[in-house]
């Protein structure tokens, strides 16, 4: 468990592995960078296998090395820089004007998350290679796709990036359909946070006619504004909720007008800086009091996570299906190669099996490649080290593109890159290029040049109109 003084996610998933009969005799290593939260765990777990009388063993480590020597299988859930390079992802780009709600998918968050996370999981993967090269490595942090397209470059590695999204958006279409969760068949594919439900069916009945019918009605709309447009004006819904999916396209987020129209629900999760400031809490909480000390160690039903489930499919033999993110080896085929694609898969005792999609419908291929492509430049640049490929990766992204003019994406850039230098090991002294802004005093005169064909062609008939 890389990662382990995650106090909210380590203890959910350590709650799913303990409640799985297939893994009884694990022996499960804890390891963080410093103790703090790290011995916290390690001491909950313990009581957890104690008081549940589990067959299982737990050690705490902060040597990376010592936990990955001949694992079976390998947790990711790292937050490189924690809560305060969170506030500057969020802050930072805010003063400029764009407005995030969550900041770690997409976005000048999302691709500063990206940044300074690659390197972190690229040392895990090389790790891997030499220590534990049959393992399968579960990736849990963000920003997944691009996180997933990295470790996609690795040789041999097997992994899989997993995520909530289409689990827990399968409560919300059976609520809205009104037909029970286990019995809507389904089919889900696309890119992380940004995947499309293309078929849902009941007894073999299309159940987007309902859905679609539903959306049109106020009670329905005012959960989902912004999921409730894409699916009105592109005809498919998808897996994230409107905090994350305002982010990901330019029309809901760009101005006050926008703002106030989609994300103005407060409960519902649009509002500026959501998921920075409940961070900001927690962290602030788990400060002050060790909320595990009176958290109860009684083992209930696994939660929605899929990790248990694959761990128990490889060990048994039984199979088991999810939503998960890989390398696009040819699985939707109008997304492009290598890139990093969130389709079904299936496991059994002999791995991970993911399943071929095809293509995408146009509009839903078309709206994922205006994140694929910042996430492609993004990752090109944490290899690479090239401060001008952020700049670019940002300035494609649709909700800065739609605030702000290439020189401000340039000066934001360039002080994200400074703030979060310490992070950020593969800029180690490369700063972005500086590109000035250009006067132009009023006596300027323009300077004589030939024109271009279509331009000339366009005067010459302008002023045949004025004749």
């Amino acid at each position: 468990m890389i990662g382990a003084g995650s106090l909210v996610f380590c203890k959910t998933l350590m709650s799913d592995f303990l409640a799985t009969p297939a893994l009884r005799g694990s022996e499960y290593r804890l390891m963080a960078l410093t103790h703090t939260r790290l011995d916290k765990m390690h001491d909950f777990v313990r009581r957890m296998i104690r008081d549940n009388g589990i067959d299982a063993t737990v050690t705490a480590t902060t040597d990376r090395r010592e936990a990955l020597k001949d694992a079976d299988f390998v947790v990711v859930m790292l937050q490189a820089g924690g809560v305060e390079e969170f506030r500057q992802d969020y802050e930072i780009p805010l003063k400029y004007g764009v407005d995030q709600c969550i900041a770690d998918t997409m976005g000048p968050g999302g691709v500063f998350r990206a940044l300074r996370h690659i390197p972190a999981l690229m040392e895990v993967a090389r790790d891997m290679q030499e220590l534990c090269p049959k393992a399968i490595l579960f990736n849990y942090a963000n920003p997944m796709a691009m996180c997933c397209w990295a470790l996609g470059r690795v040789p041999g590695l097997q992994f899989v990036g997993l995520c909530h999204g289409v689990q827990t958006t399968m409560d919300l279409i059976a609520s809205y359909t009104d037909v029970p969760k286990e019995e809507i068949d389904f089919l889900a594919a696309g890119i992380n946070h940004m995947a499309w439900f293309l078929k849902l069916e009941h007894n073999g009945r299309d159940l987007y006619p309902r859905l679609k019918e539903n959306f049109e009605k106020p009670g329905y709309y005012v959960n989902e504004k912004v999921r409730g447009e894409v699916l009105r004006h592109f005809g498919y819904f998808m897996t994230e909720s409107t905090g994350h999916l305002s982010e990901y396209l330019p029309y809901f987020r760009k101005n006050k007008k926008a703002l106030d129209r989609y994300c103005d629900e407060p409960s519902f999760g649009g509002e500026t800086g959501a998921y920075y400031k409940y961070c900001a809490m927690l962290a602030e909480k788990f400060a002050q009091t060790d909320p595990l000390a009176i958290e109860s160690t009684k083992l209930g039903p696994r939660s929605a996570e899929y990790a248990s489930h694959i761990m128990e499919a490889k060990e048994t033999g039984r199979v088991f299906r999810l939503n998960g993110n890989v390398r696009n080896d040819g699985y939707i085929t109008n997304l492009p190669q290598g890139c990093c694609v969130e389709v079904p898969i299936y496991v059994d005792r002999l791995g991970l099996h993911p399943t071929v999609v095809g293509n995408l419908p146009p509009q839903c291929a078309a709206l994922n490649m205006t994140n694929v492509l910042v996430q492609g430049l993004t990752v090109e640049a944490s290899f690479t080290g090239d401060p001008d490929l952020v700049m670019q990766a940002v300035a494609l992204d649709p909700l800065t593109a739609a605030v702000l003019t290439l020189s401000e994406i340039r000066d934001m850039t360039a002080e994200m890159l400074e703030a979060e230098r310490k992070y950020l090991p593969q800029f180690a002294g490369k700063k972005l290029r500086p590109v000035k802004t250009i006067s132009i005093p009023a006596e300027v005169k323009r300077q004589e040049v030939p024109l271009d064909p279509a331009l000339a062609i366009a005067n010459r008939f302008g002023k045949l109109a004025q004749a």
